[in-house]
């Protein structure tokens, strides 16, 4: 059975190339099956709209600061996708708590049937039936611990 499958989320088709750190557009893509440019479109404006609404302070008014508005070619904070995705319906379950340690792993075997949206350390990625689809395979040959999922409500 393959446990990974190259997927853009339709980045490519959308126009966009080279490297970057989208994972977050790549992966509400892919488990939402909306359009790469739709999902990319939508949490920039989230990630603005949240910039915008921070004081100067928070937002680090200093050009030195390394606070930075959450964007969807760069990176897009938790506080901007997480309500994204519960608006499109999907839920969050976690899959750690504070000394319980790994209790699940990037594997088939592991996860839930379905689109889900995974998040491991520092990445988010689809995962459809028990296939990774990513632009590379992030699962460590099944021992990348899993924090939780995004899935959505039937």
């Amino acid at each position: 059975m393959t446990t990974w499958v190259y997927d853009d989320g339709g980045r490519a088709a959308a126009g966009f190339r080279g490297v970057t750190g989208d994972c977050v557009v790549r992966a509400v893509a892919i488990a939402t099956q909306l359009p790469y440019q739709r999902v990319y479109d939508d949490l920039n404006a989230l990630g603005l709209a949240a910039w915008e609404g921070r004081s100067a302070r928070q937002r680090g008014h200093d050009a030195r600061s390394s606070r930075r508005r959450s964007q969807s070619r760069t990176g897009v904070e938790r506080a901007v996708y997480e309500p994204y995705l519960a608006h499109l319906g999907f839920r969050w379950t976690p899959t750690m708590s504070i000394g319980a340690g790994t209790t699940v792993h990037l594997r088939a075997d592991e996860l839930l049937p379905g689109r889900l949206v995974v998040a491991v350390s520092g990445h988010l990625v689809a995962v459809v039936d028990g296939v990774v689809h990513d632009l590379d395979d992030p699962s460590r040959g099944g021992t990348r611990c899993v924090y939780g999922y995004y899935r959505r409500e039937p």
